[in-house]
This record gives C-alpha cells, sequence and structure tokens, in this order.
C-alpha cells in the first residue's frame, strides 16, 4: 500500500489560481492523488495570500499550505493562519509570530494523518532563526505515530536546500524547496527514504521572469530605475512533484515531476 502526494510549487496571481482551478481536480483523479500540499504564499495579485484566496484554493482541492516569506504581507490572512489547520508559517520566526509551525491532516480518504511543516532559508534570506535547531524541534513535536511528513524549505540558496535534503533525510518522507520559481532536475529519494527536490518550481506564467512581466523586469535592470513589478499572464503552467509514500513507514518509494500548461483566465 501507499499514498499519492502532490506537492504544488509557489503559485503567482491570478494566472497560476486559474491553471489550478482548470487543471488540479483531474491531475488528482489522473494520479490518484491522496494529499495536495501547495505553497500560495504569492497567489495575491504576487504577493501574500487572503482568506477569500485560501478558501478558493481548498475549492479546488489543495489540503495543506505552507508559507514563506510573504506569509504576513496581506493583514487579513492572520485569522486564518490562527484558526485552521489547513495552513502552516515558517516555523523560525518569533516563537510570538502569528500561525501554526506544523499541522497533521488526514489523506483525502481519511485513512492516513500526514504531518505538514515549513523553514525559512538563512542564506540571502534575512535574519531569520536557525532552521535547522526549527527542524529538530518540530520534528520531535510531531506525535510519534505520524509516519507520514512532508517538510517545504523556503530558501534562496540551492546549497542550503539540499543541506537541508540530507539533514531530514530518514526524518521525513518528503523535503522540498520553494522561493526560487525556478524547477530543478535534482529530484531524488535519498538513502533513508527520503524523497528530496531543491525547487519545486512556480505554479504560474512562464513567459516572465519569475512570473513578473518582461518588460517591467528588462526596464529595472537595464536602466537602474523603481519599476513596478506587475504579475505576467501567458504561458501558465503547474509545477511540482508527486511522491508516492508507504504510510507505514514514512519512506518514499517514487518521485516524479508534474508539469501542465494551460492558457490563463479570469477566475475572479
Amino acid at each position: 500500500m501507499s499514498i499519492n502526494i502532490l506537492c504544488i510549487g509557489d503559485v503567482v496571481g491570478k494566472p497560476g489560481r486559474s491553471v489550478l482551478a482548470d487543471h488540479l481536480g483531474n491531475l488528482i483523479v489522473e494520479h490518484k492523488v491522496d494529499l495536495v500540499v501547495c505553497n500560495p504564499e504569492n497567489a495575491a495579485g504576487g504577493s501574500g495570500l487572503t482568506p477569500q484566496i485560501f478558501g478558493k484554493l481548498r475549492n479546488y482541492g489543495v489540503d495543506v499550505m505552507t508559507m514563506g516569506d510573504h506569509v504576513y504581507r496581506k493583514n487579513d490572512i492572520l485569522s486564518t493562519l490562527r484558526t485552521s489547520d489547513r495552513i502552516v508559517r515558517p516555523a523560525n520566526l518569533s516563537p510570538r509570530a502569528v500561525g501554526k509551525t506544523w499541522t497533521v491532516v488526514p489523506t483525502k480518504s481519511g485513512d492516513v494523518q500526514v504531518a505538514v511543516a515549513c523553514f525559512l532559508g538563512q542564506m540571502y534570506m534575512g535574519a531569520n532563526d536557525s532552521p535547522w535547531d526549527a527542524a529538530d524541534r518540530v520534528l520531535g513535536e510531531i506525535p510519534a505515530d505520524v509516519k507520514v511528513r512532508v517538510i517545504d524549505f523556503h530558501a534562496e540558496a540551492s546549497s542550503e536546500k539540499i543541506a537541508m535534503g540530507w539533514h531530514l533525510d530518514g526524518r521525513a518522507s518528503i523535503v522540498f524547496g520553494t522561493h526560487t520559481h525556478i524547477p530543478t532536475a535534482d529530484y531524488r529519494i535519498l538513502p533513508m527514504g527520503t524523497a528530496h527536490v531543491s525547487d519545486l518550481g512556480m505554479t504560474g506564467p512562464y513567459d516572465s521572469v519569475l512570473g513578473r512581466r518582461k518588460d517591467r523586469v528588462l526596464s529595472a535592470l537595464t536602466t537602474s530605475m523603481p519599476v513596478r513589478f506587475e504579475v505576467a499572464s501567458e504561458d501558465a503552467r503547474i509545477s511540482g512533484v508527486l511522491v508516492s509514500v508507504d504510510p507505514d513507514t514514512g519512506r518514499a518509494q517514487s518521485i516524479r515531476r508534474i508539469e501542465v500548461r494551460h492558457e490563463t483566465h479570469d477566475d475572479s
């Protein structure tokens, strides 16, 4: 017996939401997905998350949401962070920060309990607390009988993301990286049974620079003048990985890349 967990990378703006609205349900059926974990911290206009979008993503089929450095960009998400067990904030922020540092939720069938947590990197990411200590602490807090554990490491440096995979090998079922919006080809199962990928990539418009309009980014880079980076609109894709996990041991059995392309539309 195994369960299939779909991990989806940074959802960027309306294009990212639209492609999920149109294709996530089919993905769940096609691949017999038991749990969907998604990072939507850029889903609201390219930065942050709102309660309304949180509700939409849940309706599309997302089971648990992880956040990153934009977790508090929209103030109205604070109530959701306080009350919902379907969203977690980075565990290596201040203990006083709003939100749960880990959660345990059932699979869609209700047969298996899955723990989910996320951490922020330190390299080029600001003065966050140690993700290494936070990971050790959180894994120690999760009930021992919850064998399936999914970790989102929201970090800039590939080296730090790879190191986290090795740090958690055998202690987490899946360790995936987010934040840099570029899908990496290093997905693999580590020796002790942890599925790892440095970055899931972006769920959003790929005719862009990391989800932002090319002309705006190029203008800023070539003129040194301030420019507002608006969310792009074309070539929207879902990006992530599908991992099969043994629920009795928590060890990953397989990992494969998932990409779905689709033209966006207005889902408001």
